[in-house]
């Protein structure tokens, strides 16, 4: 019989055990609390979401502000009311991307190998209420500026739209809240393209421009609410760096597709809509600049995110350059919203 070494008297011994090994003492309290543990994620949740909102309120801001000083040194006559345009139009897009990303989530989760069970919380009911807030106050906005009342408004082609964008957002709403979230897609649809018509007016080829604006929206919006469903998706999974990592190659594939789209209507509408003389003299051309100096920078971190994924098996240096490209995407968002709050750079230049 094989016997190990005798057990030291003095040592303490499991209680109701003879002659059991000793055994050592117990983590001191302050290590053992588990407040101690929490204490850190939890602060760092809450600087989290004050840079959140400090970033949301900057970027309303800026929408606010950003017609006039985009207009300023141009000669433009100022467009009424121009920044609270702007600023719900950055509410309106922003309202988009989110529920629309929500919608293509599933299709880039799904097929993840070993992904956890786990899903994060979703956001589709409020973004698309804010977003159909948002339209309601274009409504009352245009029935202010043109001195209307709001019955006469809805009869104006304007008006009419924003109607049909903001019912069609609360219909998707509630199509989100209940069993069928995919059935949003068909109020979304209806959105996408009335907001479409309402961006061109002009006489000039108009249907070409809404087609344009149908694409180029809908790529921008998967692309922005998509990415921002991964990074939280790829947060809630970080202690499953392989399905985190497959999901975030997953997304960038399409993603290559969206920039393709994103790049070929983007070109197609300045070249239909900007004389090449009112670049560098209109506000329109002028947002159009930092619009593109955005996306500019927004590519060179896609870049090298996917860099950094391809090479390394762990996402977390990937969701941090990831993280940084939804920043400026967010930037995006508020010069496009700027953007269709200028004057049309086209009768400018024939005037």
């Amino acid at each position: 019989m094989l016997s190990g070494p005798p057990a030291d008297p003095a040592a303490p011994a499991l209680p109701g055990v003879p002659g059991a090994p000793p055994v050592a003492d117990p983590l001191p309290a302050p290590l053992a609390d588990p407040a101690a543990t929490t204490a850190a994620p939890s602060y760092r949740s809450w600087r989290a979401a004050a840079v959140v909102c400090a970033g949301g309120a900057l970027a309303l801001l800026t929408a606010l502000a950003g017609p006039g000083l985009l207009a300023h040194g141009t000669g433009e006559l100022r467009i009424p009311g121009a920044g609270l345009t702007a600023l719900l139009r950055t509410v309106l897009y922003a309202a988009l991307a989110v529920h629309l990303g929500e919608l293509l989530a599933p299709g880039l989760i799904r097929p993840v190998p070993g992904r956890p069970g786990a899903a994060v919380r979703a956001w589709a009911v409020p973004a698309a209420l804010a977003g159909a807030a948002a339209a309601a106050g274009q409504i009352v906005h245009l029935a202010v500026v043109s001195d209307l009342a709001l019955t006469e408004t809805y009869a104006t082609r304007e008006g009419g739209l924003l109607l049909l964008i903001a019912n069609g957002l609360v219909i998707a709403a509630g199509c989100a809240a209940g069993r069928r979230p995919a059935l949003a897609i068909v109020p979304l649809a209806a959105v996408v393209g009335a907001e479409a018509l309402r961006a061109h007016p002009e006489a000039y080829t108009p249907e070409i421009g809404a087609a344009l604006t149908v694409v180029h929206l809908i790529a921008a919006s998967l692309w922005t609410g998509g990415l921002l469903h991964v990074l939280r998706t790829m947060w809630l999974w970080r202690g499953h760096p392989a399905a985190a990592r497959a999901l975030l190659g997953r997304y960038a594939r399409l993603a290559l597709w969206l920039y393709a789209a994103l790049a070929a209507t983007g070109t197609a509408s300045t070249l239909r809509r900007l004389p090449l003389d009112a670049v560098f003299t209109s506000a329109y051309g002028h947002a159009l600049l930092v619009k593109l100096a955005l996306m500019a920078v927004v590519s060179a971190l896609a870049m090298a995110a996917r860099r950094r994924m391809l090479r390394d098996t762990d996402p977390a240096a990937a969701h941090r350059l990831a993280r940084r490209e939804q920043a400026v995407l967010g930037a995006v968002v508020v010069a496009s919203a700027i953007l269709t709050a200028t004057s049309d750079p086209h009768w400018l230049s024939t005037r």
